[in-house]
């Protein structure tokens, strides 16, 4: 090639690239490298997450079990020794509001703000203890409360269970939400959670605080003007009914 052509050809092969488009490129290939060792970050800390949630649920369980056996084997021992075998007192209650705000005296309005029982079946745990049981015996008329078991705080958890991170209601639809709001306290997942209830472990006020109240529905089948004013042992629908309140959250769930 000869002439002018040929000149173009020479010219633009000898062209320098724009110092803009080499930092361009550098800063998008930077961005690129960045973006694919966080990838791989993550997904190997979610590899060695799972697998350290499954360790913990199995052993969960296998501690569950154990519990049950012991108490099982202890009432069988007392049985066949003519005795009596006297569990131990339940350390937490679920407590669920049944009545409006109608008629509310402030002293229960105060209790049930304590207890976050600010609507109409609302559902929270509560810590049992001499100060706590006062204060239940003070609200008896409008709310329900029992001893749930480890299958009912399941179920709360897994089917009505909202965290709340930086103040905002947020579905617990994977361990990432349990994690943001309670890692640091060492629970990093459901079973961890759920463990912590039921055991009503030395984070229990972190872990209950970081669940929202739990928004139940109207039990199947309702409650009825007359039973709702009276209490459970009258055969009303308020105040204490023991493992009963596992029937109850099964229609409201």
């Amino acid at each position: 090639l000869v002439g002018p052509l040929s000149f173009q050809i020479s010219k633009i092969l000898t062209m320098k690239t724009p110092e803009s488009v080499l930092k361009k490129q550098a800063t998008q290939s930077k961005i690129a490298k960045d973006r694919d060792a966080a990838k791989k970050a993550a997904d190997d800390k979610a590899a060695k997450d799972v697998g350290v949630w499954k360790a913990n649920a199995k052993k969960y369980e296998e501690e569950y079990a154990a519990a049950e056996k012991a108490a099982v084997d202890n009432r069988r021992q007392a049985k066949a020794q003519g005795g009596f075998y006297v569990p131990a007192e339940p350390k937490v209650a679920l407590v669920i509001r049944i009545r409006g705000t109608i008629g509310v005296s402030p002293k229960a309005k105060k209790v049930m703000r304590l207890f976050r029982l600010r609507q109409l079946h609302n559902a929270t745990f509560v810590r049992l203890n001499e100060a706590t049981i006062r204060m239940l015996r003070l609200i008896e008329p409008y709310v329900t409360y029992g001893y749930p078991s480890r299958p009912t705080i399941e179920k709360l958890v897994y089917k009505r269970g909202f965290g709340k991170l930086n103040n905002q209601r947020i579905p617990i639809a994977d361990n990432s939400v349990i994690e943001k709001g309670l890692g640091s306290v060492g629970i990093t997942c459901a079973a961890d959670l759920i463990h912590e209830l039921v055991t009503v472990g030395d984070n229990f006020k972190a872990a209950n605080n970081f669940l929202w109240p739990f928004k139940l529905n109207s039990p199947k089948g309702g409650f009825s003007r007359k039973t709702k004013l009276l209490h459970f042992m009258e055969g009303g629908e308020a105040g204490a009914r023991g493992e009963e309140i596992n029937k109850l959250v099964k229609k409201m769930i």
